[in-house]
């Protein structure tokens, strides 16, 4: 690519992740929506944000909050209809902000009509051919085909009265497909036609690690090299063919993958030439707030996918993961190990979890490639690790035997204005409360409250978005890594920028530099305190 050739957005994208039932509600019953999200638009374009990921809108029971889709043509009527996403999309782009969709691909909803199907046709049938149906094991067959066990707790399997068993890595109401069957190749190709027609810029595929299954459905044991329905090679074949269909359409269309691998190099794998665009980076969000181990991760990844001419991606907290403002609130920070909950240590500091959150947002921002902000982290969003156990609706609480309290705790709806419940999430006028109780202190963390304070974490994260958008050196790039204590993480780009993060415990004093363009707290006499970052111009 000649220098004179704009690199393609999605290389340096800032990307906003809007979990649609907490975000913003439109029209009164408590839940997130596309009018509440649509009426939000001014205030993302003044975040400085290039793209929206949202999560999944379409027809479904909410068995597991919307990623058990029923129709993926359809809207569900919570958030509205296809109409309305439609405006959505034409209204964002007017804002300069590209809409990337979540695409749900390795199960449908037990309530599809595909699933339906395969339950009337019974055993053998072209119908269930479609899905993972095995008769069982024993001489009776009551024992499940193997031992896979679904990620929310308990058998991957469930038995149906004729007495065949399905597959679900998640819920039983996620029954997955089988993707050696050409139907469901042409059904998802089809599904993305649908929706690029109707603009948007792309997906974010979820569990994109997940599609193949080994055909002999082996029990799980701790000596296989290769695992039988993670990561598998045969997944690649997936998104080329996908890629292609991207590649019809205009504009620069793009994939995220949502792909969790154990080696950076079979991360890589996915973002090949000819594969998927980008991935999301679980290293970085998984690495304890250690400055060793935080190179580690930033440079493995680097390595590993400019090797296959890729972007790296760079996130702190999703949907599915405690809110890093309450991760790095312990003075240990654990480091997460895959495949395995979260589990935090020690009592909670929030101010130091805040001086952190806001030290890893300049951390993350000036890092080469792209970068994804969830909701509310702007913020400084803590988890809600206090809700009342009759509120929370992730299957995780149940599946676990409530042993396990599941992801509700990052989806309480964001406060906008108000020092009391809904916080402006809903119009003044709504008949019903938030759908998830919101805490009393977030009036103090609304929208409101911090626009316009230039110590506010809201405010910190717009001025870092102008000036990772208008400096010639962040976005798409390469970093040197600078001398610096044990402790402090130092690294330069190109033209003229030093980003330094102290995660010592003594104060550095700065190298020289020619001016401070931004500092997550004070800085005195040229020196940098613990838990700080800062970037300066050279």
């Amino acid at each position: 690519m000649s220098s004179t050739t704009p690199s393609p957005w999605w290389r340096s994208a800032v990307i906003y992740q809007v979990y649609i039932r907490s975000f913003a509600d439109g029209d009164g019953d408590g839940v997130g929506d596309i009018a509440g999200l649509r009426s939000r638009l001014p205030y993302l374009k003044s975040l400085g944000v290039d793209a929206l990921w949202i999560n999944p809108w379409y027809k479904s029971p909410m068995a597991d909050g919307g990623y058990d889709v029923a129709d993926f043509r359809a809207i569900d009527p919570l958030f509205g209809t296809v109409a309305d996403a439609e405006q959505l999309i034409e209204e964002a782009h007017r804002h300069g902000i590209r809409i990337i969709p979540d695409i749900v691909p390795n199960h449908t909803s037990n309530e599809h009509a595909w699933f339906r199907a395969a339950l009337d046709a019974g055993p053998g049938s072209p119908e269930r051919a479609r899905y993972i149906f095995r008769p069982g094991r024993g001489p009776d067959g009551t024992q499940p085909p193997n031992n896979w066990v679904s990620c929310f707790g308990g058998p991957a399997w469930t038995r149906i009265p004729d007495g065949e068993w399905y597959l679900h890595l998640y819920a039983p109401e996620q029954p997955d497909l089988n993707w050696q069957h050409p139907d469901v190749h042409a059904e998802f190709e089809s599904i993305l036609r649908f929706w690029f027609d109707r603009g948007v810029d792309g997906f974010r595929i979820d569990v994109a690690h997940g599609l193949a299954k080994d055909p002999e459905l082996p029990d799980l044991t701790r000596e296989q090299i290769v695992h039988p329905h993670w990561d598998r090679d045969e997944v690649h074949d997936i998104y080329r063919a996908w890629r292609q269909v991207a590649d019809e359409f205009p504009g620069e269309r793009a994939f995220v993958a949502e792909a969790w691998a154990d080696t950076p190099e079979r991360l890589a794998a996915y973002v090949r030439p000819g594969g998927l665009h980008t991935a999301f980076n679980f290293d970085f969000l998984m690495a304890s707030w250690d400055p060793k181990d935080l190179r580690t991760v930033i440079d493995d990844s680097l390595a590993m996918l400019s090797g296959v001419g890729a972007p790296a991606t760079w996130v702190l907290s999703n949907h599915d993961v405690m809110r890093h403002a309450s991760r790095y609130a312990r003075r240990t920070v654990a480091r997460w190990v895959p495949n395995e909950r979260y589990q935090p240590e020690g009592p909670v500091d929030l101010e130091l979890g805040t001086r952190r959150a806001r030290a890893a947002a300049l951390l993350m921002l000036a890092l080469p490639g792209g970068a994804y902000i969830y909701q509310g982290d702007e913020l400084g969003l803590p988890e809600v690790e206090d809700l009342p156990e009759d509120v929370l609706e992730d299957p995780i609480w149940e599946r676990s035997g409530h042993t396990d309290r599941g992801r509700d705790g990052c989806r309480v709806p964001i406060p906008w204005s108000g020092q009391a419940e809904p916080f402006g999430f809903s119009p003044d006028d709504a008949y019903a409360g938030p759908w998830l109780p919101q805490p009393t202190s977030w009036g103090e963390r609304s929208v409101e409250a911090q626009t316009g304070d230039e110590t506010s974490m809201l405010e910190l994260y717009r001025t870092a978005l102008r000036l990772r958008r208008d400096h010639p050196a962040l976005g798409d790039g390469t970093i040197t890594w600078q001398d610096a204590p044990a402790g402090v993480l130092a690294f330069h780009r190109e033209p003229g920028f030093l980003c330094v993060v102290n995660l010592s415990d003594d104060a550095y004093q700065l190298p020289e530099h020619t001016a401070i363009l931004l500092a997550s707290g004070p800085v005195a006499d040229g020196r940098v305190e613990p838990e700080h970052a800062v970037w300066l111009a050279v």
